[in-house]
């Protein structure tokens, strides 16, 4: 059976949460493979409103084992009010699984994203302040606490023991906070332990198991490509991997039995926190595209920050995860435009970039756009290919020209059914 990965081509926010969820429908197992309660992944469908921070997008499918994989981070007090969230709503959460590998999120990590941050001043890398960074910071330095270490205390002691004698050193020393408890900690493990030991379990035994019965794996990765510790717009990335290759590092799949790379793409670009965005609006277009397409962050509110459609970016982004197909969400969004831009290379200087830069220019690059024409009808709710306005299929063509991948779906409204396979042209 196919192994599915789906993973963002711009920033981040592209989208994920609804396609995952369409294709999970069909799936057997659905793991996040990285990230923690700072991607918020939203999903639209016969339940509701939904905004995953923890929970992969497969949980709407009673059938499918969803697995939290041990390239996360894990919040139990977060998740904990999520799991409460899907099942006052309804949703069976029963096929919910944590990889006992994955990374536990202290209360010290919380207070420290924020601290860290806030000292960095005019270069605040803008986080979500879930305690995300210094969670992977710690699974660096080899010091974290892993999930299993939950179910065996004496262990877990341990290494709380020497993981305190730094952190609170660190708080009272630097940021002249109080520190934390050794006690009080353990105690918030042991409640933890007591609720989720069930649902703990070894990682490559349920994605072997999987594999060796021939099962559909869904591989759902969290923010989008420019977001990657190594091949984002360092250093205002995230604090692991987002590429489709994390989908072998965090999920634990074999690169030879992945064979699908869907790679979600808004039909404009945005972004939540710092960093360059080359093709950033500051105008009116910029205005109605955020009010249009509700832009403002799932997990912090935030106004998302808008700009045309990047083909630069999405390019080194299929490149990196060896794309098959691009799905494009938000077309709607788009209606009523007069016109559109697609930013084809960046120029600095008197030189053209077609890709990313691993240099410190990408603040300074001029954006050099293609026009496309707008459209006047709507395309929301489009349920076939010759429902959209003429003006809205060519800029479709268009994106799949410029980042030479073909587009798969096209999504024309937030809910899970509005959505059509691109190929169906009739």
């Amino acid at each position: 059976m196919p192994v599915t990965v789906v993973v963002g081509a711009q920033w981040g926010d592209e989208g994920k949460g609804k396609i995952t969820d369409l294709l999970a429908l069909e799936a057997d197992l659905v793991l996040r493979f990285g990230g923690g309660g700072n991607a918020g992944h939203t999903v639209v469908n016969e339940y509701g409103e939904f905004k995953l921070h923890s929970v992969p997008c497969g949980i709407f499918n009673s059938n499918a084992i969803s697995l939290m994989g041990t390239g996360t981070v894990v919040d139990f007090d977060f998740l904990s009010r999520e799991i409460d969230e899907l099942e006052a709503a309804g949703v069976s959460t029963r096929g919910l699984r944590i990889s006992d590998r994955a990374q536990v999120v202290m209360p010290y990590h919380l207070v420290l994203d924020r601290l860290e941050d806030e000292a960095r001043g005019s270069g605040a890398i803008g986080t979500t302040r879930r305690g995300v960074g210094p969670a992977y910071v710690d699974k660096a330095d080899r010091s974290g606490i892993r999930v299993g270490d939950l179910l065996f205390p004496d262990i877990l002691k341990q290494k709380l023991t020497h993981a305190l004698r730094e952190k609170n050193a660190l708080l009272r020393d630097r940021f002249h906070q109080a520190g934390f408890e050794i006690e009080e900690l353990l105690r918030q493990c042991a409640t933890w332990a007591d609720r989720f030991e069930p649902i703990i379990v070894d990682h490559l035994d349920v994605v072997r198991h999987a594999l060796a019965q021939d099962q559909r794996i869904l591989a759902e990765g969290q923010l989008g490509a420019l977001r990657d510790l190594d091949w984002g717009t360092y250093p205002f990335v995230t604090s692991s991997t987002t590429v489709a290759g994390g989908a072998s590092i965090g999920g634990g799949i074999p690169p030879t039995r992945i064979n699908r790379v869907v790679g979600v793409v808004k039909a404009y670009s945005t972004a939540v926190g710092a960093g360059p965005f080359p093709t950033e609006l500051f105008d009116e277009s910029g205005d109605r595209l955020r009010e249009a397409g509700r832009e403002y962050g799932a997990t912090t509110g935030r106004p998302r920050r808008v700009g045309w459609f990047d083909a630069v970016a999405v390019r080194h982004a299929a490149y990196l995860g060896g794309f098959t197909e691009i799905a494009v969400t938000k077309l709607d969004v788009l209606d009523g435009l007069g016109h559109l831009k697609i930013c084809d290379a960046y120029r600095f200087g008197n030189r053209q970039y077609s890709t990313i830069p691993g240099l410190p220019i990408l603040d300074a690059v001029e954006p050099l756009y293609r026009d496309i024409p707008g459209w006047d009808g709507s395309s929301r709710g489009a349920e076939t290919w010759t429902d959209l306005p003429a003006a809205s299929r060519h800029y479709l063509e268009e994106i799949a020209s410029s980042v030479n991948v073909p587009i798969s779906m096209v999504s024309t409204g937030p809910e899970r059914a509005r959505t059509f396979a691109y190929s169906a042209r009739s």
